[in-house]
């Protein structure tokens, strides 16, 4: 399990703030119609029980879009993921086919309103540490290209970063030749929900990429538990 940390002018910003991050090793593949089919009727349970404008008032998106504004970035202009793929489907836009592992890391972030880092773990260089996004600082948002991230959580390791809410970083995202995972759940509102997110994560690895060596760590900044999934 690559170590990850939490830095003080995160945590002075978002004090509720726990990291559930999974590692394991997988077999991704380019679509799976069983998968797509949970997917599906995700999609459809959205769309009949949620309003637009009540999106980002739901307390794991509203509590993201806060930490946003604390460390000083527009959530409207930069959403969190979660937001943004919830905003698809109830504009009737559907959901990006990209392979088993990114579609799987969409579907629960759509289920659990958390923004997740889902990463190549051997392209991550050294440790992670969660800090604040600096002006100038170069990150390519995948699918995004250049993206400012200043003001925005960001995770980086020897080389720069590699993850925020609003998107991973191209440098490290996953790809066909993906074997090693690394998973992070950010719970900006707090601990409660992420032990449920992860077990319905870890599910679905096992189910769809056959999902072995599976660890888990729930992290703040001053404690860090091995959990089982």
């Amino acid at each position: 399990m690559i170590q990850i940390s939490i830095s003080e002018e995160i945590t002075l910003a978002c004090p509720d703030l726990h990291v559930l991050a999974i590692a394991c090793e997988v077999r991704n593949t380019e679509s799976d119609p069983l998968l797509w089919e949970e997917i599906n009727q995700m999609e459809s349970i959205v769309s009949s029980t949620t309003k637009l404008e009540e999106i980002n008032k739901w307390l794991p998106i509203l509590a993201t879009r806060q930490a946003y504004k604390k460390l000083g970035k527009d959530p409207n202009r930069y959403r969190p993921s979660a937001e943004a793929l919830r905003r698809r489907i109830l504009r009737g836009l559907g959901l990006y086919k990209v392979d088993t592992l990114v579609d799987l890391i969409n579907l629960v972030s759509i289920k659990s309103g958390y923004s997740i880092g889902g990463f190549d773990a051997g392209k991550i260089d050294g440790n992670l540490i969660l800090g604040v996004g600096k002006e100038g600082e170069m990150y390519h948002g995948i699918g995004r290209g250049e993206l400012n991230i200043a003001g925005l959580p960001v995770y980086r390791d020897n080389v720069g970063g590699i993850g925020t809410p609003t998107s991973d970083e191209e440098r490290t995202k996953i790809e066909m030749t993906t074997k090693s995972l690394l998973m992070i759940i950010n719970g900006y509102a707090g601990k409660e929900g992420l032990i449920e997110a992860g077990s319905y994560a870890a599910n679905l690895l096992k189910r769809y990429v056959s999902a072995i060596k599976i660890e888990s760590e729930l992290i703040s900044l001053n404690n860090r538990v091995k959990i089982v999934l």
